[in-house]
């Protein structure tokens, strides 16, 4: 089995028989990953929202909010692949960045140089304190798989966690089968 550690930059695929109401066939994205704790976002969860709706104060524009975690839920997040133009944003992997300036996100957005193929917002996060994700992976709760810009901003939502699981190859290919239910007759 190929050994990935665990860092920002990985996605974290939810084992396929996990019933756990808010990971179940997630995919996370972490984007930071300390001693003290993990920070991620669900990426494959839209909810039927825009951002907008969420913030008055926002441009119009068109773009879904997604289920980003179980924490924080009354908060707002966002991943980009704009890091050299949104100051103070954080680099999780090649093109994908985390934050940054809001004030100068908002210019972007109405100033038309950031589109919605160009960002994800988030509505909560992921987090687990120290340890505890690795306790989860030591139970087999995780499947671990390198983060790609392409799983954000170019994937169907819907599809992320069969097609990253495909990608894996091997045994993660016939995972990546397992129906969704599984009914005995």
């Amino acid at each position: 089995m190929e050994e990935v550690d665990v860092r920002k930059g990985i996605v974290l695929l939810a084992e396929p028989f996990s019933q756990d109401s808010h990971f179940k066939r997630s995919a996370v994205v972490l984007t930071d990953h300390q001693e003290e704790g993990t920070v991620g976002f669900i990426i494959n969860k839209p909810l039927d929202i825009q951002i907008e709706e969420l913030l008055s104060d926002f441009p119009e524009f068109e773009t879904n909010v997604f289920f980003g975690g179980p924490v924080a839920t009354d908060s707002i997040h966002y991943i980009h692949n704009v890091g050299e133009m949104l100051d103070d944003s954080i680099k999780v992997a090649n093109g994908i960045y985390w934050g940054g300036d809001f004030e100068k996100l908002k210019f972007l957005i109405e100033s038309k140089l950031i589109l919605p193929r160009n960002i994800r917002f988030f509505v909560g996060y992921a987090g687990w304190g120290a340890g505890q994700l690795a306790t989860e992976l030591s139970y087999g709760s995780w499947v671990l798989a390198d983060a790609h810009a392409n799983y954000l901003f170019k994937s169907p939502p819907g599809q992320l966690w069969s097609q990253i699981m495909k990608n894996k190859g091997d045994t993660y290919s016939v995972i990546a089968n397992v129906p969704d239910s599984v009914n005995w007759n």
